[in-house]
């Protein structure tokens, strides 16, 4: 067979093979530098196209392996949070793309752009190079195979034949990079990719463009402006605001100019200096109930209604790339305006809006209030700290005050657990990251590997709880680690138990008999293994820690593995109790 893909335009470069060479050739050529996999027998067109691109040259992604397919998902969606480049996952057929639905769920609930790629069952039984030859290849077929993660991903595709590659994959890459950003899946039927095709066309670049954030309506930031100038005591709420330098920095400006404070309500992406004077911390629940004009600000959760919410006459404004979050199907937060539009634009208009409509005295009344607001939390947040300091086991706040005092000052930190941002420092942004909302398990240490490959050259620290690492499929993550070469700091805070179970359960019954039991079922984790016995296992660096007095000397002995032997380390801290639900 010899097709040439978008005839009449000038090629940029020629590969012969298969239609799986001309597709790698194509994800390169679109800027996707990684290609995670998990592999089965669809693969087999696509390894000899690595083998052909070897030989001749031609520019392909770099193959990650990834030995479970949550951990290839958590490693792209890490390295596309960090890089905001977009990367390109293929897992086997059906069964694959199941094992893959959680992380794929926590990448489209935080925006992280991903081209989802899985094989397909053979569609031919004879006939055909690609076609059926092993005994799975019946039973791992479905009438719909992407009826099962449509809902989570932004576009979905099968392959149906050469001529359509460029379009297809274009097409997938443009619509994952639109904002608000998201995963988009492609499977690729075997015989389809394992198709000859001597020679292959690159038509110029892409022009399937990415289309350009929605900006804020004037009239709408108009009557936003004009709320806040009336505005005793006006807040924002964000929990994503940070996600770029940019709106960072707006966001800073914007809000020491006008002295309105920020609480920053389950970060995913810090949005303020950690010592900024607007900074009011992390729980909602105090300031929306003193607010008369609330910013939520690419918050999806701008609070719990169940345990505090703000006064019935306050004016809530949302705003945000996707202010309603349509894809949630239910929520019902307050909102008397909303608009769309990035963090920076909306910043940049208010900004202007606001300039001449904001008295000196109000701002000054405000920065008084403030300042005494954040030394009152400050020093109960020192008072919790010193708290912890000798507590059997280790206390969450010593411990994430012990990593903010071991780690340098532009070190990635990704947390799944509790570390407690009031304990840590972070003046910059794209330096630490919150696991999803969607809270699908096993996403930190697979994360924190993608962190790495994207910036091999900065430390990258995970935080993680006893359960989310074993989420991870721990014995992959440290295989991946050691084979890839991306030596990373776990820190796992282990409690021995569900927390967020046991939360839940003695919010719900406080006085029930789940709460007089001593080892309720599906709460406790008794038996857990030595997890840094795991760690030593591929070649790195393990110590548990039970001492609150031996933490800091035991993390300096594991950044010191990490940093100056190449090699992953884990510290094992036994803790006790500690998070929010």
């Amino acid at each position: 067979m010899e097709s040439r893909l978008e005839r009449g335009k000038t090629p940029k470069r020629k590969s012969a093979g298969n239609v799986a060479a001309a597709y790698l050739a194509l994800l390169a050529n679109r800027g996707v530098d990684y290609l995670f996999g998990n592999a089965g027998t669809d693969f087999a067109p696509l390894i000899e196209a690595y083998a052909q691109a070897a030989r001749t040259g031609v520019p392909v992604p770099r193959p990650i392996l990834a030995t479970h397919e949550n951990l290839a998902v958590t490693m792209a969606h890490g390295y596309g949070m960090v890089s905001r480049r977009i990367p390109a996952v293929m897992v086997h057929v059906s069964v694959g793309t199941a094992n893959m639905i959680c992380a794929a769920l926590n990448a489209a609930r935080e925006n992280v752009a991903i081209l989802l790629t899985a094989g397909r069952s053979p569609l031919t039984e004879t006939g055909l190079l690609g076609s059926r030859d092993g005994y799975i290849h019946w039973a791992q077929e479905m009438y719909d195979q992407a009826g099962m993660i449509r809902e989570i991903v932004k576009w979905d595709y099968e392959l149906r034949n050469a001529e359509q590659l460029t379009t297809v994959i274009d097409r997938a890459l443009a619509i994952a990079a639109t904002e608000p950003r998201g995963p988009v899946y492609l499977s690729l039927p075997r015989e389809v990719i394992a198709a000859p095709l001597s020679e292959f066309e690159h038509p110029p670049p892409s022009r399937l463009s990415a289309a350009a954030p929605a900006a804020p309506d004037a009239a709408a930031i108009a009557a936003a402006a004009r709320m806040l100038a009336q505005a005793a005591h006006p807040l924002i709420v964000t929990a994503n605001a940070g996600r770029d330098a940019a709106a960072f920095a707006a966001l800073t400006q914007f809000v020491e100019r006008f002295a309105i404070p920020v609480v920053q309500h389950r970060p995913r992406y810090l949005s303020l200096p950690s010592s900024h004077p607007m900074n009011l911390g992390f729980d909602p629940a105090g300031p929306i109930q003193q607010a008369d004009v609330i910013v939520v600000l690419e918050a999806d959760v701008p609070w719990i209604p169940s345990r505090a919410g703000p006064a019935r006459d306050c004016k809530v404004i949302q705003c945000g790339l996707d202010p309603l979050f349509a894809r949630y199907p239910i929520r019902g937060f307050p909102c008397d305006l909303a608009m769309t539009g990035s963090t920076l634009a909306i910043m940049s208009a208010l900004t202007a809006a606001l300039e001449n409509s904001v008295d000196a005295d109000s701002i000054a009344r405000r920065q008084r209030w403030i300042k005494q607001e954040r030394e009152a939390l400050t020093a109960a947040w020192k008072a919790a700290r010193d708290a912890g300091a000798r507590k059997m086991p280790l206390d969450p706040a010593w411990v994430s005050h012990c990593i903010e005092r071991a780690k340098d000052p532009h070190s990635i930190v990704i947390n799944e657990y509790t570390l407690f941002l009031e304990h840590c420092s972070f003046e910059f942004p794209d330096l630490y990251f919150g696991s999803s909302s969607a809270s699908g398990l096993g996403w930190g240490a697979g994360a924190a590997l993608g962190a790495k490959l994207a910036l091999p050259d900065r430390p990258v620290i995970a935080v993680l709880g006893d359960g989310a690492y074993m989420f991870s499929n721990p014995a992959a993550v440290h295989h991946a680690s050691a084979l890839h070469d991306l030596p990373v700091l776990f820190v796992i805070m282990n409690n021995a138990m569900w927390g967020a179970v046991q939360r839940s359960t003695l919010a719900m019954y406080p006085d029930g008999l789940a709460s007089k039991t001593n080892e309720p079922p599906f709460v406790g984790l008794p038996k857990l293994p030595a997890f840094e016995k795991l760690c030593e296992a591929a070649g790195g660096y393990g110590e548990r820690v039970e001492d609150p007095a031996s933490l800091p000397g035991a993390l300096q002995r594991a950044l010191a593995a990490v940093t100056n032997e190449r090699r992953q380390a884990l510290l094992n801290v036994i803790c006790g109790p500690g998070g929010t639900a």
